[in-house]
């Protein structure tokens, strides 16, 4: 007689999804491809039992989905799934992989993020993507110039200087034809500008409307991008067990390499989230600028190490108040 499905570990994609299904004993029981649109009415058949996913791109949605049919589902991350793939990469072997990883007592999930949070989210990454294009927009009208020996000073915020040489005509420095191809990215540089400056602006509103984001805010250094971006990615502080936990998994606390019992430290992990752990330390270093003469404590910091030293260790020290008044509340 064949054993019930205990597990299930699903490799989904764009278009062929693979299942693998075990009994308790891991022993397997089903193995079946399915298309895309053929993916839910097979679960929503099929009585309730624990599926497990890889974090990736769709796997929240598709967890949602799975989950309003009575389904358990956990999410792995893939790094932690890959040990587990026996053979060479195929959609076969990854689903048994992630059906045998779900085993494991050590194991650890990805929370399900909901649809409200993967909409801020999408807000942030988009962000980041325009982020991205202004710096690539300004390195290379400042390349471009190099050329002719016009050179600006460094920081973005001053690349409106550069932005005048290319549009005054009278300038003698620059040709006709490469004054033309400029004006291209100038134009492009200021559509990106405002798109940015839009988006902060929604960003500030969603924070004033959410009670956590407002607590949040009064917390030194965190502004409405980095409050809303924290309460997105965080779907329930209980799923970290402490403040200390939560600077590790933004990737703010030494890398460890130990061995023998001598304990060796480095730089910062630089683990989970790139993008949250930029937006601390960046919000830190404005305090550091600011504060760092009139704040005692953070003027002795600053005196007995270096300044980036000083930046990460308070970015440490802020997302563990911002654990701490998620999870608990405050002021």
């Amino acid at each position: 007689m064949t054993e019930p499905i205990a597990l299930v570990g699903l490799d989904i994609a764009k278009s062929i999804f693979q299942v693998h299904a075990a009994d308790r004993k891991g022993k397997p029981v089903l193995r079946r491809k399915l298309k895309r649109d053929e993916v839910e009415p097979f679960f929503k058949e099929l009585p309730c039992f624990q599926i497990g996913l890889e974090a990736c791109p769709g796997s929240h949605y598709w967890a949602r989905t799975l989950r309003r049919h009575g389904h358990e589902v956990r999410l792995l991350p893939a790094q932690y799934v890959r040990p587990y793939v026996k053979t060479n990469k195929n959609d076969v072997a990854d689903a048994e992989a992630i059906c045998e990883a779900m085993t494991r007592p050590t194991m650890r999930f990805v929370p399900i993020k909901e649809e409200d949070q993967q909409e801020i989210l999408v807000l942030h990454r988009v962000r980041e993507m325009l982020m991205r294009q202004r710096t690539q927009l300004i390195n290379g009208i400042r390349g471009h110039l190099t050329e002719f020996g016009i050179v600006g000073p460094q920081r973005a915020h001053r690349g409106q200087l550069l932005v005048d040489v290319i549009r005054d005509e009278n300038d003698g420095r620059l040709p006709g034809a490469a004054r033309q191809v400029l004006l291209y990215l100038v134009e492009q540089l200021e559509q990106v500008a405002k798109k940015l400056e839009a988006i902060d602006k929604e960003l500030v509103l969603l924070a004033r409307e959410n009670e956590i984001c407002r607590r949040l805010m009064t917390i030194p250094g965190v502004g409405g991008v980095i409050a809303t971006a924290m309460v997105a990615a965080t779907r329930d502080p209980s799923d970290v067990k402490s403040g200390r936990h939560f600077a590790a998994w933004l990737g703010l606390v030494p890398r460890q390499h130990s061995t023998g019992g001598v304990e060796r430290m480095g730089g910062i992990s630089k683990r989970g989230n790139g993008y949250l752990r930029r937006l601390l330390i960046h919000g830190s270093r404005s305090i550091m600028r600011w504060r760092s003469k009139t704040w005692v404590w953070l003027a002795k910091l600053r005196a007995r190490r270096p300044a980036n030293v000083a930046t990460v260790a308070f970015a440490n020290k802020t997302a563990r108040v911002i654990w701490a008044m998620m999870k608990f509340g405050g002021v």
